[in-house]
């Protein structure tokens, strides 16, 4: 699963596809008491949560602008792009997290931070 296989959706439309990316799902745990064991701590599944973040190359000085788009919410779907349409994972995500690095004879890359909104389904 490489970056080329993410695209963000804004309003329905195609915005972006990513260089990079890196994907996070983390269950928490909640300590319950065993009545069988006292000596060893027990534990049941608590909330899900999900993160994504993500690199891409800028292509103009307009893309200064990305860092205007934290707060907003988009789909995000990750799957191969050969897969059929019901392979893979979407979900709604907040852009928490817009960094720009911009380095003279370089290219200049960027990376968005987003914390999901509900499941991935």
């Amino acid at each position: 699963m490489n970056g080329n296989n993410i695209i963000v959706y804004w309003n329905g439309t195609a915005i972006a596809a990513v260089k990079s990316n890196s994907i996070k799902a983390k269950a928490d745990t909640i300590e319950t008491a065993s009545p069988t064991n006292g000596e060893w701590k027990t534990h049941i599944t608590g909330r899900k949560e999900w993160q994504l973040s993500v690199s891409y190359l800028i292509l103009s000085d307009s893309g200064v602008r990305d860092l205007l788009k934290t707060g907003n919410t988009y789909t995000i779907k990750m799957k191969g792009r050969n897969s059929a349409d019901s392979a893979g994972v979407t979900g709604t995500a907040t852009l928490t997290n817009c960094d720009i690095t911009a380095t003279r004879g370089n290219l200049v890359t960027g990376s968005f931070q987003f914390v999901g909104n509900g499941p991935l389904q």
